[in-house]
Parts: structure tokens; sequence; C-alpha cells
């Protein structure tokens, strides 16, 4: 029996899926199926039923499930051990990062972290907010920057980096072009441009308007930012942005605030909550949030 084994049965189990487990311990599909099945003929027993639409634990499986969870743990605990006693920050982490952080100097940062501990392997994700959410909750995430509404993410801590308001964005010669301002409800009017289901921005922005009742129109979604500023600029509609990104484009974007309620968009540094994690991803949570606050 060897860890590895034990690490691709946690793997499929958690994502029904050799598939998706190959890729979450980044190796092919066939070594996965491969050495379960070693650890199996080795055990005397079926631990995964492979008959359905996803890959189910069987009985003998779902009762060694937690065994190899606790085998796992404590060889990571054996680790961290010797890391904590030594000093040394060494291992993988994972960051991931919404579209819209166009405030955060995210490269700056993975640069800075790596300098520091050039024995840490870095790599970079991209999300919702959702999507990064559940992929820190289930580990394959070690901290993620996220967009938060009112209530943070369940099962995560969190700490605020970026709080800033959310106004409209217009082409120069956008009816709204003439105003500086507008109230909410006179948005229904217009054909707007969000970012999608999904991130913290537009879950800020869909509770204004629920609580205002204003019924938007949502003309164009897109994930990045930039992607709406083109948009807009083409005069397609009114761009929801953060206001620091549409006052910096000011020669091709007009901004227009918009009151009653004003509306605000916040991006937080996320991670897990009540879990042990590695060194490496407690330096990296550090290190963001010294750099981030």
């Amino acid at each position: 029996m060897e860890l590895r084994q034990l690490e691709y049965l946690v793997a499929v189990a958690e994502e029904a899926s050799f598939t998706k487990a190959a890729a979450r311990v980044f190796v092919t599909q066939p070594c996965v199926s491969a050495q379960i099945r070693r650890l199996e003929r080795e055990l005397g027993q079926d631990l995964l039923d492979r008959g359905g639409r996803t890959v189910q634990l069987t009985e003998v499986g779902a009762a060694a499930l937690p065994h190899a969870r606790a085998v796992l743990a404590a060889m990571d605990g054996v680790r961290n051990a010797v890391d904590d006693f030594t000093g040394l920050v060494r291992g993988q982490v994972v960051i991931g990062s919404v579209a819209s952080s166009l405030s955060v100097e995210l490269p700056e940062l993975i640069a800075d972290f790596s300098e520091k501990y050039p024995a840490v392997e870095i790599s970079l994700s991209e999300g919702t907010t959702d999507q990064l959410a559940d992929s820190v909750r289930a580990g394959r995430t070690d901290v993620a920057i996220i967009g938060v509404s009112a209530e943070p993410p369940a099962g995560l801590e969190t700490q605020v980096i970026a709080d800033e308001s959310l106004i409209g964005a217009v082409s120069h010669d956008h009816p709204l072009a003439r105003r500086t301002s507008v109230p909410l409800e006179d948005l229904e009017c217009h054909a707007l441009m969000c970012l999608p289901v999904g991130s913290g921005l537009r879950a800020a922005a869909d509770a204004a308007w629920a609580a205002a009742g204003v019924r938007p129109r949502i003309a164009f979604e897109a994930g990045d930012p930039r992607v709406l500023a083109q948009l807009a600029s083409r005069g397609l509609g009114v761009a929801i942005l953060p206001e620091r990104f549409v006052r910096g484009h000011a020669g091709r974007l007009h901004p227009v605030e918009i009151l009653s309620p004003r509306l605000r968009g916040r991006l937080a540094l996320a991670w897990r909550s009540g879990d042990r994690i590695g060194p490496a991803a407690r330096a990296l949570v550090a290190h963001a949030r010294s750099v981030l606050a």
C-alpha cells in the first residue's frame, strides 16, 4: 500500500470522477485508475463502483475512506512538524483570483512571495467567486481573492482588501454622458453590462437592485471588466464597474455615479477556516494579508 494510492482514492471519492481526480493530483487518468486497481487487489475488495454515470464508493470503500484521509493527514502533520522545527518553507501553493481584481497588484504579490520563499512552487488559477470559494473549501486552492457581499462565504476566513464604489460607465456620445449621476431606478430603461452571476461584484449589484425593486435589463455579461469597458466605449450600454477603473479610462468612458442606493463592491482574501494548512500555505496567507491589507 502506497501513500499515493490513498491520495488517489480520496481524490476520486471527492470528485466522483477519475478524470477530475487526475487533474487534481496532476497525473493522467490511466495512472489514477491503475494505482487504485492495485490497491483493490492488495486489499482483496472493490473500493469504487464504476458502473454508474459517476464513480461512487462501495460500502467497503466508504468504510476505508476516513482511514485513508487520516493517514494522509498524519503524513502532512509529520512534514509540517519538521518544517516548523527547521523553519523551512517549501512545497506548492495555489492562488486563485477573480478576473475583476483590478485594484489588486497580484503579479507583484506573487513575485515578492516567490523571492522570499524560493523553495515554494506557485500556481495561479482564475474563476468566479463561487468557483474559487468551493476550490478553497475543498483544499484545491490555498488562498483566493474573491468578491464578497454582506455575508462572507461559509467555511472560509476572509479579510477585505478592497472596498470601492461601483458606478456606470458609458461612451461619450451615450444619452447618459450629459449627466454625472443617475438614480438606480433610471437604469431600468438602459441596456446594462455586468460581470457574470457568481462574481462578488455582481452579487453586490443584484442585492442593491432587489432591495430597490429594480428589474435591470442585462444585455451583456463578461468575466473581464476590460471587455465590459470596451463594449461601453462603443455605445452598447451602461457598464457597471469599479469607480477607480472607470475614472482611469476617462479618455473613452464617461463616469456616471449611481444614487439611491450607491453600489459598492468588495474584494477579500479568503482561506480555509478551522483547518491546519501547511507551512507554505500559511506563509502565503500571512504574506498576502500583510501586503494587501
